[in-house]
């Protein structure tokens, strides 16, 4: 168990909206992403901001110690020195992949993974999944109006992830139903591997993401659009009454934003064995397409 921080994720959808276009004001052409684990040294709650003792960000910075905003600066406040923490470190990339052309460092997703103060309780349990642990029958509701359980898969080997379909930040949802979709083109070459194995998408937005909604998203990643028969690929979500019972046990974190559009949240991955146990957990952004079509044709065989 451990306690999670959510932190709302400030948005800016509309660039010119936000700022008076300048000639001299760099267009800002994406967010980008990267996970962060370190220690803080200090919280000032005046200014929402952390100094964080971190390691090496790959494709950002090497280790260091440094100053950072919070996405919500009020929370600064529960975050104690000595408290080591995870993290998505957000900044706005105005030259592609070029690190000096990445501004306004904030974090976001914040997870206290080893607390300094044992006396702070959190008001939400989450559980961590483990390699070897049986995963709960969960029942959810599919794009074609079915209810599926998780239990059914078994005998399979099961790619899992979490989702919304209004998820407006490139590197969250949208990148994680790419990787499915790679994933599910990449099976399909070999009908023995594709014969063994599902993929599921879970929606943690049960009241938006409708199944008339979660098909039309669907069909657009898996490139069939209205002619997929979601044979291997299912989008789904819980009963509005199981969604908490679900992303605890698979510790995904979720607030909601200042948007009502917009949901705030951590991503869950999770390979999931023939025996219905789990085999792997990847709660980042930064697991490889390669890597996991080597985790499941190990699984399969």
């Amino acid at each position: 168990m451990r306690a999670r921080l959510f932190l709302l994720v400030c948005l800016c959808l509309t660039v010119a909206g936000c700022h008076p276009s300048t000639p001299s004001a760099p267009a800002l052409s994406a967010q980008k992403s990267f996970p962060v684990r370190g220690r803080v040294v200090s919280s000032d709650t005046a200014t929402g901001k952390i100094m964080l003792d971190h390691e090496a960000i790959p494709g950002y910075m090497e280790a260091m110690t440094m100053q950072y905003k919070l996405a919500a600066p009020n929370t600064a406040s529960e975050l104690h020195p000595n408290d080591r923490i995870t993290a998505q470190l957000i900044v706005d990339a105005t030259r592609g992949d070029d690190p000096s052309g990445y501004r306004n460092p904030r974090l976001d997703q914040v997870v206290v993974v080893g607390q300094a103060r044992p006396d702070y309780k959190p008001i939400v349990q989450y559980h961590v999944p483990e390699a070897g642990q049986d995963i709960p029958d969960f029942k959810l509701l599919n794009q074609s109006a079915r209810t599926i359980h998780l239990a059914q898969f078994k005998g399979k080997v099961v790619l899992m992830t979490f989702i919304y379909t209004r998820c407006p930040l490139a590197d969250f949802c949208p990148r994680m139903s790419r990787n499915f979709a790679d994933i599910d083109h990449a099976l399909q070459a070999d009908p023995r591997l594709y014969a063994a194995t599902h993929l599921l998408s879970v929606s943690f937005d049960p009241t938006y993401d409708t199944p008339a909604v979660l098909r039309s998203y669907g069909g657009a990643y898996t490139g069939r659009y209205t002619k997929e028969d979601f044979n291997h690929w299912d989008f789904a979500a819980p009963p509005v009454k199981e969604l908490p019972d679900m992303t605890q046990f698979f510790d995904v974190g979720l607030a909601p934003g200042d948007d009502p559009k917009v949901l705030t949240h951590s991503l869950s991955t999770i390979l999931i064995g023939k025996d219905g146990k789990v085999l792997g957990w990847y709660p980042s952004n930064d697991w490889k397409v390669e890597d996991m079509m080597t985790q499941i044709r190990q699984a399969a065989a």
